[in-house]
């Protein structure tokens, strides 16, 4: 784990995101709220917030160089699916 000191939430964001990988982040803060909005800003595949266990239902995945695709729920049955959508109208 590393520590970096930063001035305001704009550089926290820029230095986390300044990376080529984004497997997972953690936000810990006493505002939830505040804590989702950044969340929210952050590109990793899963942010937990306040350290909240590993969810096994929840996506997880990374974004970038962590690699694309997601495991367990049923987002990672999707990867072995192929959607088809036929769209048309009644002839008549």
């Amino acid at each position: 784990m590393s520590i970096l000191a930063y001035d305001d939430e704009e550089e926290a964001i820029a230095i986390a995101n300044d990376t080529a990988y984004g497997l997972a982040a953690y936000v810990y803060s006493g505002d939830l709220d505040r804590a989702r909005r950044l969340a929210a800003r952050l590109r990793a595949g899963q942010v937990q917030l306040n350290g909240a266990p590993f969810d096994p239902k929840a996506p997880f995945g990374g974004y970038r160089q962590s690699g694309n695709g997601r495991e367990f729920g049923e987002w990672g049955l999707d990867e072995y699916l192929e959607t088809k959508a036929i769209v048309g109208y009644e002839a008549g």
